[in-house]
């Protein structure tokens, strides 16, 4: 038996694609186009950084899953903001990120509206970058319904990248999800509302993949509503030339004030989201790093550095940025030829499980784990448990190490490398950690351990600094060693085993 562990890989923590082995059925063509775009490529996403920026507040449908707030700087979703712009103050802010994050290669629009419920702003802010910053990858989101009139500026202005939301393609579930869309000058409810948006989410799709935009399809999972239909959704959305499908879990905390928050819909459990992810995944390359970011969201994937470029900093900044496109052309090339060389060194190793003192009997079947791992970024395990606000879950098998997704919690240690007490926070962040059976960090306070072990859950730092994949792959072995794998094993046998 062999364990096939991957190139160096994991999604750092410092959102949104697919590895490049998921990825390789693509002509060349497309993959270059998404090789640096960090929300676009699994790989890209440890080495690249993207913003947003925030200059469209109109919306043209309503969800039951939104609420669009507008300076606030205490939440972590899409629609939410601290500063609208306008196209000239964006540009600015652009320019100052990229100046300042030269890893920087991707610029979106996102809202916290639709952004193309406001195509005078969006538009003007496109055309100015593609102008002012022509390094800089230029995307667009959208919920589609003003998408087929808008298909010709989008190219002209060189977006090649486009994330339409489709949450169905069944009016009858549209129904239940959104409430009106503002359609030819007038307000238009239920059935037929969204008979009108399906319509044209997909006929927007199919001129865009017929003019050689990669488009990236996002549907939120909301339980009871359109979970046993979002297959369906990614069948479709593959015939119409989607590329990749990225399955999100509903936001429905009632503080958020959603309808479906405060009507007490729930959002989906770990498992039931990984359930429908892998299921989906039979019909096209499955999205699992994305953060679901802010509108305004600036800097790595699972970071918010946004604090760092509000209008009164960018202002107090010189920005010479003939410069800073040399020294950005140079760090991307120094981050392109590491990249190339991690490929040439690590490659795929296949590790042999032939020296292990227990072998696996022939007519056993080893089970998958999922382990957690806390990380600061570069793909691999460097952050100590209370300093992780996220933890990245992969499935290791007995052929393979796969990333799963990233799961939030509240940050459990506040200082130092000791923690307090923080009962309520730890157990919240047990509950968020449900399914996994390890928990890999550089460091873990004694409280915290002692009760991960009473959940079920072993905490391992003995494989600090080590590359994410490397690292969970030697635990199973590990774990496969010491007889923890056979599949009837109730996890408490696991525990003493």
């Amino acid at each position: 038996m062999e364990l096939k562990v991957k190139s160096q890989g994991g999604c750092a923590s410092s959102g949104c694609g697919s590895s490049a082995d998921r990825l390789a059925h693509l002509p060349e063509a497309i993959r270059a186009k998404i090789d640096n775009h960090p929300c676009f490529s699994e790989d890209a996403h440890h080495h690249y950084a993207r913003m947003h920026v925030a200059v469209a507040p109109a919306c043209n449908i309503q969800c039951h899953y939104c609420n669009r707030k507008y300076d606030c700087s205490n939440e972590s979703r899409p629609g939410v903001v601290s500063e609208l712009l306008t196209p000239d103050q964006a540009v600015k802010k652009v320019l100052a990120v990229a100046a300042n994050i030269p890893q920087m290669t991707v610029l979106g629009i996102a809202g916290p509206g639709d952004p193309l419920a406001n195509p005078e702003r969006t538009l003007e802010t496109f055309r100015q970058l593609s102008e002012k910053a022509p390094d800089i990858r230029l995307c667009v989101s959208t919920n589609g319904l003003a998408l087929p009139g808008l298909v010709d500026e989008i190219c002209k202005h060189n977006i090649e990248h486009v994330t339409i939301t489709i949450n169905c393609v069944d009016p009858d579930v549209g129904a239940k999800i959104y409430p009106w869309i503002f359609w030819n000058n007038r307000r238009i409810k239920g059935r037929k509302a969204a008979e009108i948006l399906i319509a044209q989410q997909q006929k927007g799709l199919e001129m865009l993949v017929e003019r050689g935009v990669l488009v990236k399809v996002n549907s939120v999972l909301i339980p009871g509503v359109n979970d046993a239909h979002l297959k369906e959704v990614s069948r479709i959305v593959k015939e119409k030339g989607a590329f990749l499908h990225n399955v999100m879990p509903l936001i429905a905390e009632p503080e958020h004030g959603t309808f479906y928050g405060l009507m007490g819909q729930r959002g989906p459990t770990n498992e039931e989201l990984q359930t429908l992810q892998d299921a989906c995944a039979g019909d096209m390359a499955m999205m699992r790093h994305c953060r679901q970011c802010r509108a305004d969201a600036v800097g790595m994937l699972g970071e918010d550095r946004g604090h760092e470029f509000t209008l009164d900093k960018i202002e107090a900044m010189e920005i010479d940025y003939e410069a800073a496109m040399a020294r950005r052309a140079q760090i991307h090339a120094e981050i392109e030829a590491n990249r190339a060389a991690q490929r040439k060194q690590t490659g795929e190793a296949f590790v042999s499980l032939a020296s292990l003192k227990r072998q696996v009997p022939k007519k056993a079947e080893t089970r998958p784990v999922l382990m957690a791992v806390a990380t600061a970024g570069s793909g691999v395990v460097n952050q100590h448990f209370g300093h992780a606000r996220e933890f990245l879950v992969y499935e290791a098998s007995a052929t393979d190490v796969r990333f799963i997704g990233a799961r939030k919690v509240d940050l459990y240690c506040s200082g130092g490398d000791t923690c307090g007490d923080a009962e309520t926070t730890l157990q919240k962040i047990i509950r968020t950690l449900s399914g996994c059976e390890v928990v890999l960090c550089s460091k873990i306070g004694y409280e915290p351990w002692g009760q991960l072990e009473a959940a079920g859950i072993v905490p391992n730092g003995e494989h600090a600094m080590e590359p994410i994949e490397d690292a969970v792959a030697a635990v199973y072995r590990e774990m496969l060693a010491a007889g923890q794998l056979e599949p009837t094993l109730a996890p408490e046998q696991r525990m003493s085993a």
